[in-house]
């Protein structure tokens, strides 16, 4: 509570010290005022003609205008006029000092130019020093609203910065708890997670569910010859391959070592389908790798693959857990694929 205030108070302590607008053509009554506010903490700024004064509100921010009507150049109505028409200086506070408002219609002209209050001459110094402190008053008031005002904008803006930073952080976090951190593919969580969500859409839509696990072949060979770092690169470039292969509604993940495994929803046409995919893919990962291993030349790498197939609702009918039995038989097929001489597709069926 004790720091709020004290921020609270802060800034009333920066501000700039107000200053005061003096329009007279006569020295003497220059002098006079001069005098007669020599006690206001305010900074006095003297000029003797309507020009004068205009010039000085182009080059001060007044928190106060004193201003005399009878001028010879431009008199106080004329300069309060354009003073009010201009978004800068509108709002500032114009008293009239003359004795022209010892009537009622020179007083309602005065008030129609602008003018917020009036003393008439001769000046009681007790009235114009009273009236002057109210309306420096108000004006550090408003200086002091506008500054906490601007503080408080800087701090939402902080706050919005942390909070967007805060979720991105969570979102961070999020990500990297479903995600393999070398291919940036889904992980085993969050592949289970999708064939849950592909089994419960394919049980409303009526439509099949495509299951391939794939293994690579030749993989351990690249490891143990040029090393782990090739290995990951080769994993993130068989990850690539992968993506551009599948269809945006497909997931494809990294179960671990070099394992993968695509869920391709909707297959319509059932095992041929996936049969398919599993062909293409095939294909794009035995085309010749290049792996930058930051040595003169890219390094070539052959590979294949063998990949396993199941089939939604084909393949794990009458099972208790379905996802499960699904995989079991995808990998069970993938298995076989290799057993079989690798580099092909097998459907568990």
């Amino acid at each position: 509570m004790e720091e709020r205030l004290q921020s609270a108070v802060l800034p009333a302590q920066t501000l700039p010290r107000p200053k005061i607008l003096v329009v007279d053509d006569t020295p003497a009554n220059l002098v006079a005022m001069r005098r007669l506010l020599s006690k206001i903490d305010a900074e006095l700024v003297m000029v003797s003609s309507g020009n004068d004064a205009l010039a000085a509100c182009l080059d001060h921010e007044f928190a106060l205008i004193l201003l005399d009507v009878q001028m010879p150049d431009i008199d106080g109505f004329e300069v309060a006029g354009l003073l009010s028409g201009e978004a800068r200086t509108a709002d500032t506070p114009i008293i009239f000092v003359t004795a022209a408002f010892s009537d009622d219609v020179n007083r309602l002209r005065g008030y129609h130019f602008g003018a917020v209050d009036y003393i008439a001459k001769p000046i009681n110094d007790v009235i114009l020093q009273s009236k002057v402190r109210v309306f420096l008053d108000l004006y550090r008031g408003r200086q002091e609203l506008q500054m906490l005002v601007a503080e408080l904008d800087g701090r939402n803006r902080q706050l919005e910065i942390e909070i967007t930073e805060r979720r991105r952080a969570e979102q961070e976090v999020r990500h990297r708890a479903t995600h393999d951190a070398l291919t940036e593919l889904p992980n085993r969580a969050l592949f289970m997670d999708r064939v849950e969500q592909a089994l419960q859409r394919a049980d409303r839509q009526r439509s099949h569910v495509g299951l391939l696990y794939l293994d690579i072949d030749g993989f351990k060979p690249v490891n143990d010859k040029l090393g782990h770092h090739a290995g990951d690169v080769l994993l993130q470039q068989i990850a690539h391959r992968l993506r551009g292969a599948i269809r945006k509604s497909d997931t494809v993940a990294r179960l671990g070592g070099d394992e993968f495994a695509v869920v391709m929803e909707d297959a319509v046409e059932g095992p041929q389908a996936a049969q398919q995919l599993g062909e293409k893919l095939l294909e794009v990962l035995a085309a010749p790798y290049a792996l930058d291993l930051g040595l003169a030349v890219p390094v070539p790498v052959n590979i294949g693959s063998s990949i396993g197939v199941a089939i939604f609702p084909d393949d794990c009918r009458g099972a208790t857990d379905r996802r499960e039995a699904l995989i079991r038989a995808a990998d069970a097929a993938m298995y076989a694929a290799k057993q079989s001489g690798k580099n092909r597709v097998l459907l568990a069926s």
